[in-house]
């Protein structure tokens, strides 16, 4: 079986001293592509110069993160474009974060719809950040709809009515990771009604580890414990899961076979 991590820092410091070893352990756990959103110009070198160690497997995208948003943000904004001549494969981590602070809210609209315009003049994928914001991201992307957004709400915690909404304001997957492995997650649930071809896997490492390893360093070769989790909700093998949302990957950020 084949896997593909569709949103995990393991340029964060918290790989600094094993990455190496880490990334041997994930390969060897069958996860063969790797997509690493981008944070800010704090670890975007990090991130750039080390998947350009491992360009079969890493795969890097570039954006601002909600949470790095403030009064000034353009200017943190505009040092993308020390990096415009980079292959990338998204653009984000964009998007809205209502939970940490409520300060830059406008702000914050105001860097995802520049990230939306950003992604449909390159023809990319937008990775979508999303926590206690859907009101405000939704009012955005009804904005931004003439430009036919797409891409992935990541860790997608949201109803099946919100679920279908999306689909109605573009093209969007939904990023299922750690968080399903979870008692009583509501994502559990609302996932039975959500298509298989609208579901891909993600870690977030070093965050949101799945069970049984939760409260440890999370990395991407705990993919297949989501998958698992997944089969089990949908029903299917995890085969099925991993060459499904596989596949939906491959499609989504345009990775070759």
């Amino acid at each position: 079986m084949n896997f593909t991590d569709t949103h995990a820092h393991l340029y964060d410091e918290a790989f600094d001293g094993d990455i190496e070893a880490v990334l041997g352990k994930i390969t060897e756990a069958g996860i063969s592509r790797i997509i690493f959103p981008d944070i800010d110009s704090s670890t975007r070198e990090r991130m750039f110069s080390l998947a350009s160690l491992h360009p079969d497997l890493l795969f890097p995208s570039l954006g601002l993160h909600p949470t790095s948003i403030d009064a000034g943000w353009e200017a943190e904004y505009e040092k993308m474009s020390e990096y415009a001549d980079r292959k990338i494969y998204a653009v984000g981590e964009t998007g809205m974060d209502c939970y940490w602070s409520k300060e830059f809210v406008e702000e914050q609209k105001l860097s995802l719809e520049r990230h939306i315009r950003f992604a449909h003049e390159r023809d990319l994928p937008l990775i979508i950040h999303s926590r206690e914001s859907t009101g405000p991201i939704l009012e955005v992307l009804e904005k931004c709809r003439k430009m036919e957004p797409r891409g992935v709400f990541h860790a997608f915690s949201g109803s099946i009515e919100t679920f279908r909404r999306l689909q109605t304001l573009g093209d969007w997957y939904v990023g299922i990771g750690g968080v399903v492995t979870y008692k009583n997650a509501s994502i559990a649930t609302v996932l039975k009604d959500i298509p298989m071809d609208r579901i891909v896997l993600e870690t977030d490492s070093p965050y949101l580890t799945p069970v049984p390893y939760r409260g440890k360093r999370n990395d991407s070769s705990n993919i297949p414990l989501i998958a698992a989790k997944v089969a089990e909700i949908k029903g299917i093998s995890v085969e099925e899961v991993a060459e499904r949302t596989s596949a939906n990957a491959r499609k989504l950020f345009s990775l070759l076979p």
